[in-house]
């Protein structure tokens, strides 16, 4: 079968309070993201791009932020609940490409727990994983340090 390509984006102002997840790392204390979930911008990226490759729809359809039992969500949960999804479908991943872009957050220093959670979640090798980072060079919202948002793309096989 030929392989399947999806992208995801998502995108979160910050929060005063709470912390700032990254495939359920913790990368950042002291203010959080402003979501109906945790807040998991990378899990929600990586979500909606496996959705997209297996054309299953996107996560906001799924898991509809107006819905209040979604309320402070797992999104690394979410996550493992589309892999699920995708399995069924009968897909698995190949491989994941995500881009974190933030002005101040440093994702360096987790790249490597990011990726493993990541993998393990996937159920793909860790080095099936990319996770890279950017920053907007102080334009627009990302670069006032005001949110942070992901890309991702995955590729499936079936």
């Amino acid at each position: 079968m030929t392989p399947r390509v999806g992208w995801g984006f998502d995108a979160h102002r910050f929060a005063p309070q709470g912390r700032v997840l990254m495939a359920g790392v913790v990368v950042e204390g002291g203010r959080g993201v402003a979501a109906t979930s945790d807040g998991d911008v990378p899990a929600h990226a990586v979500a909606d791009a496996l959705l997209g490759a297996a054309a299953l729809g996107d996560l906001g359809a799924l898991y509809p932020s107006d819905d209040p039992s979604w309320e402070g969500a797992d999104s690394m949960a979410l996550l493992a609940d589309v892999v699920a999804r995708v399995a069924a479908a009968g897909f698995r991943v190949a491989s994941v490409d995500l881009t974190v872009i933030a002005e101040r957050v440093r994702v360096a220093p987790h790249r490597e727990a990011i990726r493993a959670a990541l993998a393990a979640v996937l159920g793909a090798a860790a080095g099936s994983v990319s996770v890279k980072a950017t920053t907007t060079d102080g334009m627009g919202f990302l670069g006032a340090d005001e949110g942070l948002a992901a890309v991702a793309v995955a590729v499936l096989e079936g």
